[in-house]
């Protein structure tokens, strides 16, 4: 806090005054600083609200970094899953593709030349 310094002296008949009526009778604080004292008291409130905040930031940050890294797990395990599943579309795809020529093949040739042998792919 900014401590005031002031330029000029109190007038006489302030520093004439008995120190009873300077200060409040209630509370004991002199007239002359009360107004600071009520300042300074409303800065108090406003750190203590401020650390109030600060005291759950942490219990907050570890909650965000835990969420975060489980849905990093998650997007990678997904990632995974996604070439998995295209991997086998492309394998089925190419097996079909393979099953389709050798039916092709298979009606092109003369029957003659079929044997008991042939290779057969199945899906």
């Amino acid at each position: 806090m900014d401590r005031h310094t002031p330029m000029h002296a109190l007038p006489e008949e302030i520093q004439k005054m008995l120190p009873e009526d300077k200060v409040c009778k209630y509370c004991g604080v002199s007239y002359l600083i009360l107004h600071e004292f009520k300042a300074m008291e409303e800065k108090v409130k406003a750190m203590e609200k401020e650390m109030k905040f600060y005291q759950g930031s942490v219990g907050r940050e570890k909650r965000l970094q835990e969420k975060i890294k489980s849905l990093s797990q998650d997007l990678e395990q997904y990632k995974i899953d996604n070439k998995s599943k295209t991997e086998s579309k492309i394998y089925f795809r190419v097996m079909c593709r393979l099953e389709v020529e050798h039916c092709q093949l298979k009606e092109q040739m003369p029957n003659s030349q079929h044997s008991v042998s042939e290779p057969y792919i199945g899906l």
